[in-house]
């Protein structure tokens, strides 16, 4: 049976091969440097270098999150937005698969 930790790496490398434009690559990175963050926060540090709209960005978090597995969540209350940050578990994973890739993101 594989081990969890190898099949999230494997997701991992074909979700940053899939990066035509270097944004999936831009939002881990960001996940790395901030460690917390919400939608509209990463959307805000996203819009300057790619022209995407918040549901875009609220969708690829949305799939990271899910699909992927190397993101957690919390919500305070019903009134505050959901804030999203990496599993430190995953966090060497993510560094090594961005390496590989070697894009970049100003963000």
């Amino acid at each position: 049976m594989e081990s969890i930790r190898l099949k999230i790496k494997r997701r991992l490398k074909k979700f940053i091969e899939l990066d035509g434009n270097g944004l999936r690559s831009c939002i881990l990175s960001t996940f790395l440097q901030v460690k917390e963050i919400t939608v509209d926060e990463l959307h805000g540090k996203i819009n300057s270098n790619y022209d995407i709209s918040r549901s875009a960005v609220a969708s690829m978090v949305g799939y990271i999150y899910s699909k992927l597995g190397v993101l957690r969540s919390y919500k305070e209350s019903y009134k505050t937005p959901i804030v999203y940050s990496l599993k430190e578990e995953y966090i060497d994973l993510i560094k090594n698969a961005l390496e590989s890739k070697s894009g970049s993101c100003a963000a």
